[in-house]
């Protein structure tokens, strides 16, 4: 059995965690499993939603299209079906900005405490 290296990571999050990474209800994730059959988290003996990596992906670019850019859902749907890797490729730069963004953030705070 292969441990996790990376204690930070797990295997699979609820849906409240989900729901909170992207800051949207669990309403609006149960409605997105609905009209997006690729996010399909597994469910428990008690009907108890766990989200994989795989699963948060897919739900990272449904977010990135539908609250990001504003895409209607049918839009979303049909630039997932034509597009999939140039939206996948937008969301993962978009995701590299972000951690560049919040780097440079800490050096100038760093830099900030040092004058």
């Amino acid at each position: 059995m292969a441990l996790n290296p990376n204690k930070e990571l797990k295997l699979y999050y609820s849906i409240g965690e989900v729901a909170e990474m992207f800051g949207v209800s669990e309403t609006l994730l149960r409605y997105w499993e609905k009209e997006f059959p690729t996010i399909a988290p597994k469910k428990s003996g008690r009907n108890i939603r766990q989200y994989s990596q795989e699963n948060i992906e897919q739900v990272r670019l449904i977010h990135n299209l539908v609250k990001v850019k504003g895409m209607k859902l049918a839009a979303a749907r049909q630039a997932l079906k034509n597009y999939r890797g140039e939206v996948e490729r937008d969301v993962e730069v978009v995701n590299r900005l972000k951690a560049i963004r919040e780097e440079l953030m800490q050096i100038k705070k760093a830099l900030d405490g040092l004058v």
